[in-house]
């Protein structure tokens, strides 16, 4: 892809650093990136153009608005990502009439005012870079939550430290010294470094970060007292290079955001402060709700900001009388919730979610069949369509003017694969549950006939060969053989794209969630080791799923998760709930009109609820 970041940089803050992180990550997949910032000296490799992104004036903005527009033309943009409210605003006006996404990474609560909710100038899609942000951005902001992905920044994480900090034992707070930060700084200068550098003799207490001219009054007039007192033991660093080598010779970490992160990941231990709470002392047990804040800077509503200096001083007594090192088990969790690989394969997915939103931006029809036999069955379920009503179903398709894809295609366009000019006017996904036997007799000659391929969602266990989930509920059922290895083989043959439809086709919601998980996943791998085929969606049986399992057939690997009459108004509001049409023996012309008509998603939801 061709990717083009938009962002504040007068100094190389946490925003910065994800940026040209993200940048240089996808830079080495073989993407094209290109910076439009303050500063033209970031350390990346991409081309950088420098514009005055931070300078709100109204004649400078469309200024830099222009010269985006510009870029995104001359370069052949795919995506604008926009890492700041300012970024953001110049690139939206960039972009109008343009059909090229924008995402917005947003690193911190909005100031809520009339303006923030009247104009959404963030985009396409929005990157929160905690949980606590997403709500605040659905319940205050009052932003679509379908347009919002929860992704923390990412972090390339050195070496694991060894436990311990060398020499002498060192507190460090690191961050900026303005605004609430500094705040922050100023009420420790006061409350609680100077009894443990009283308690603690050998005791060192480093100041590390940019902006310490504007550290409050109090907070200067408390440094002074503190340096005339203890001397050399009070380090006043301000901005550095070199945080990484300061943690290690650190003992305990005082900070929030990307500090706590890179503190963690390297093992050293953190009180969690920012400047909406303080979340502790970072453990297993708390790792989660911390992390939810941003180890303390963000609350999920508006709230007091109040902090309990007292308990802060207590834990920071307790930690210094016995240092412990950061368990392993946390460090590794730390490392793989920011794992800069994973969260950069992440950003890219949202990057081609928005990129497909905007190219088709109205509902895609995806059709659920079963059975395809010679002649109605007597089952009391009606998910079945005679081979003669099925011939009718395709004709309707081609007079229509539908071209079927699989979602092995859609991605193939979302990726950059298949240039967009090329997608269908009027896309179709026509997909196959379960794998009868009448499926390769009378379905795959049909679809050849009119020179379709679609989706075909099989079981891993090539053992079961017949619907016995339908007669285990009702043994008065009737048995529907499923094809054997090489009948599968002849849809892989013909193009057809293969899903996974777990291994045995059980009510995956009742099982316990490690056994559901193993159904999933060695379906995944069953069907692309015995067909050669990669699987990238995957159909929930029954329609059946919750978070656990939509968590799960992501964790799996899948790029899609199908489910039946539930799911988002496009396909790109949740890719791991598609919703899907359930075809009937009784479908008519009036019906299969409506069923493929680009508002049935919303008739559905209005009259159904879901």
């Amino acid at each position: 892809m061709r990717i083009l970041h938009v962002l504040s940089a007068e100094f190389f803050a946490g925003s910065a650093a994800y940026a040209v992180a993200l940048a240089e990550a996808h830079r080495a997949q073989g993407h094209a990136v290109w910076l439009v910032s303050d500063s033209d000296q970031l350390p990346t490799g991409a081309p950088q153009v420098k514009a005055a992104i931070s300078n709100r004036r109204y004649g400078q903005r469309l200024r830099n608005a222009r010269l985006i527009r510009q870029l995104v033309r001359t370069e052949g943009i795919d995506v604008v990502h926009a890492h700041s409210r300012a970024a953001s605003w110049v690139s939206y006006a960039a972009l109008r009439g343009l059909r090229v996404p924008l995402v917005s990474t947003v690193h911190g609560r909005q100031h809520l005012h009339t303006s923030t909710s009247l104009f959404d100038i963030y985009g396409d899609k929005v990157i929160a870079i905690c949980a606590n942000l997403r709500t605040h951005l659905i319940e205050e902001v009052k932003m679509e939550a379908r347009k919002i992905v929860a992704l923390p920044n990412g972090v390339r994480f050195g070496e694991a430290a060894e436990a311990g900090a060398p020499g002498p034992p060192r507190i460090a707070f690191i961050g900026r010294f303005n605004g609430g930060k500094g705040e922050r700084a100023a009420a420790l200068l006061q409350q609680v470094f100077p009894p443990l550098l009283a308690e603690f003799p050998a005791l060192r207490l480093a100041l590390i970060g940019g902006e310490l001219e504007q550290l409050p009054a109090a907070g200067k007039g408390a440094l002074a007292q503190l340096q005339a007192q203890f001397g050399e033991r009070v380090e006043v660093v301000g901005f550095t290079n070199d945080v990484a080598g300061w943690l290690a010779r650190t003992t305990l970490t005082i900070g929030a955001g990307r500090v706590a992160i890179e503190a963690l990941g390297a093992g050293h231990a953190v009180l969690a402060l920012g400047e909406a709470s303080y979340a502790g002392l970072v453990t297993e047990a708390n790792f989660a709700d911390a992390a939810a804040s941003n180890f303390g800077d963000i609350s999920a509503r508006v709230a007091p900001s109040d902090v309990d200096f007292g308990a802060l001083l207590a834990d920071a007594r307790a930690f210094l009388a016995a240092p412990q090192p950061v368990p392993g088990a946390l460090q590794a969790q730390v490392r793989a919730h920011y794992s800069l690989a994973r969260v950069a394969a992440e950003v890219l997915a949202v990057y081609q979610s928005a990129r497909m939103q905007k190219a088709v931006p109205d509902f895609l029809p995806v059709l659920m069949y079963h059975k395809i036999p010679d002649v109605a069955p007597a089952t009391k379920h009606q998910t079945f369509v005679t081979k003669d009503n099925f011939a009718k179903h395709l004709a309707f398709f081609k007079s229509r003017r539908f071209t079927p894809i699989t979602f092995a295609d859609y991605l193939q366009f979302a990726c950059g694969e298949r240039p967009l000019a090329e997608f269908p006017r009027r896309p179709l996904v026509l997909t196959f549950d379960d794998g009868y036997v009448d499926n390769y007799t009378n379905l795959l000659p049909l679809m050849q006939q009119y020179g379709y391929r679609g989706v075909l969602y099989l079981l891993g266990d090539f053992d079961v060969r017949y619907n016995q989930w339908d007669l285990a509920a009702d043994p008065t059922e009737p048995r529907a053989d499923l094809m054997d290895e090489a009948q599968k083989r002849a849809f892989v043959a013909a193009g057809w794209e293969i899903g996974a439809h777990t291994m045995s086709h059980p009510h995956l919601p009742a099982l316990p969630l490690p056994a559901a998980t193993a159904e999933i996943v060695r379906s995944k791998n069953s069907l692309e080791t015995t067909l050669g085929t990669e699987i990238v969606s995957f159909a929930y049986p029954y329609g059946d799923l919750n978070d656990d399992l939509k968590a799960a057939v992501q964790a799996a690997g899948f790029a899609f998760g199908l489910a039946t009459d539930t799911g988002g108004l496009h396909l790109e509001d949740d890719r791991l709930q598609v919703f899907r049409i359930n075809m009937f023996s009784h479908e008519t012309t009036a019906s299969l009109f409506k069923k493929t008509a680009s508002w049935y998603r919303k008739y559905y939801r209005r009259k159904r609820g879901k």
